[in-house]
């Protein structure tokens, strides 16, 4: 049994983490919340204080509680670097949201401290289980587009009057929606020989925030991903366009697991999480008889949940971490570098 602190108990917390975890109380205990406003949320609250959960406002109760395994980090972006070195600093293993520090130095320091002190460190890259990514990854391995030449990826949404417009550059796109993606094309593909990048800020041209984002990332062989996001997409852009020298695979829509837990549909629930039929995603491609195939594929099911059980797997029975250090720092970097100069740029690595 593994004895977790949460550090926040907002939105992210009680959505993304605490559904997921009720499936697997069998392996892990909800033992301390800190939260800088008790009873805000107080019937989520009272449901985990039924369980035995102690609920402060002082960090240093997990500081100093030697019973706890795993400290989750869920507070605002801009404290995920100094939260997290205060607990690796005490001796904690720390799961923490995304982004995991404001730059590649930030990232590189608190890699190292938890190397030294031999402590799990990790961000909670939750969407490596998202539906669509989960069945990419599923079209790549059986070799349906023979040699990949493009990939495109979009997180797109229409909310011209939502958000910040000002602030640091972890409060922008790249860091908030970028990086989520950023992570899941350097999971698939590693470390690319170069990044272009394109940050603008559309919805209020007084603003230096950037709210719409293109990186475009080169690797051998001719490859190249495109990481793009939008503020102001009315008209719906496939999430993914993956094209290779025998086919092509466009999927329109993204993971149902965030739609249904915003309408109370939670994990466990029949169908939770489930594509429809009609959406799909489409697959066309040359066979080896030359045979021209066109269908659409079963999407594989999503689980944000998954994460818990490979930090499981990682704390109990030693397996590799599922984002390792080379792949947060080359994240961190890919961040860093879209933001160390203003207007469109390359970086080489």
């Amino acid at each position: 049994m593994i004895n977790i602190a949460f550090v926040g108990f907002g939105k992210s917390t009680n959505r993304y983490h605490l559904p997921y975890l009720k499936l697997r109380q069998d392996k892990f205990r909800v033992t301390r919340v800190v939260t800088p406003t008790l009873g805000k949320r107080p019937t989520e609250q009272a449901e985990l204080q039924e369980t035995g959960t102690i609920f402060s406002t002082d960090i240093g109760d997990i500081v100093t509680d030697d019973s706890l395994d795993l400290v989750v980090v869920v507070t605002p972006s801009q404290s995920h670097y100094q939260v997290t070195k205060q607990l690796l600093q005490a001796g904690k293993n720390v799961l923490v949201d995304k982004p995991m520090a404001a730059s590649v130095e930030e990232a590189e320091e608190l890699v190292k401290l938890a190397t030294e002190n031999n402590l799990f460190l990790m961000p909670f890259q939750s969407r490596r289980f998202d539906s669509d990514f989960l069945t990419v990854k599923q079209v790549i391995a059986n070799g349906y587009l023979g040699r990949l030449t493009d990939l495109e990826v979009h997180m797109d949404h229409y909310r011209p009057l939502d958000g910040q417009l000002e602030g640091a550059a972890i409060d922008g796109s790249l860091f908030g929606h970028g990086v989520h993606l950023i992570d899941q094309v350097v999971s698939l593909f590693g470390s690319p020989q170069a990044a272009v990048y394109d940050l603008r800020a559309t919805r209020v041209l007084e603003s230096h925030l950037d709210d719409q984002i293109e990186v475009n990332l080169f690797y051998p062989e001719a490859f190249k991903a495109t990481i793009q996001t939008t503020e102001l997409a009315t008209v719906q852009y496939p999430k993914w366009q993956l094209r290779g020298t025998q086919g092509t695979f466009i999927k329109y829509t993204v993971d149902e697991q965030e739609n249904d837990l915003k309408t109370g549909i939670m994990p466990g629930s029949p169908r939770f999480g489930s594509d429809a039929p009609q959406n799909f995603g489409h697959l066309v491609y040359y066979n080896q008889s030359s045979d021209r195939i066109d269908k659409y594929l079963p999407s594989v099911q999503g689980d944000y949940g998954r994460i818990y059980d490979t930090v499981y797997e990682t704390l109990v029975n030693g397996k590799p971490k599922l984002v390792s250090d080379e792949t947060m720092i080359t994240v961190m970097k890919l961040l860093s570098g879209g933001v160390q100069t203003t207007g469109p740029h390359i970086l080489k690595f």
